[in-house]
């Protein structure tokens, strides 16, 4: 469960600050509120702690340098996990391709949803 909500909170955390109020909507959009005893106990709060960038990038298993791999083909340096993004820094990384797949896969997954995703190229 703490996986799924560290995912849940960087969301949180990337996409505004690192806001309790809205890790509870969010958990109570996704159907799963918050109980009073865990807001009684400060689980918001940990959870928000445990995801930000400042405690996850001093986590030692972070720290280490090498590679990681994802199948035979693909390796990313550990180093690269963690950087500071910034707006349209997908060009260091991406082809305008990679970028244009990526982009196709979010418009099939939202596909009857309602939502929109609109990015600035």
């Amino acid at each position: 469960m703490t996986g799924w909500w560290c995912r849940v909170g960087r969301m949180v955390v990337e996409g505004g600050g690192a806001k309790c109020v809205e890790l509870k909507k969010l958990a109570a959009f996704l159907g799963n509120p918050f109980t009073l005893e865990e807001l009684e106990k400060g689980v918001v709060e940990e959870i928000v702690r445990l995801c930000s960038f400042e405690n996850l990038r001093k986590l030692e298993v972070n720290k280490l340098k090498g590679v990681e791999r994802f199948g035979m083909l693909v390796e990313v340096e550990k180093r690269d996990f963690f950087r500071k993004g910034e707006t349209g820094d997908w060009r260091n990384y991406l082809s305008k391709e990679m970028k244009d797949r990526i982009d196709g896969m979010f418009d099939d997954k939202l596909k009857g949803s309602g939502l929109v995703l609109t990015l600035r190229d």
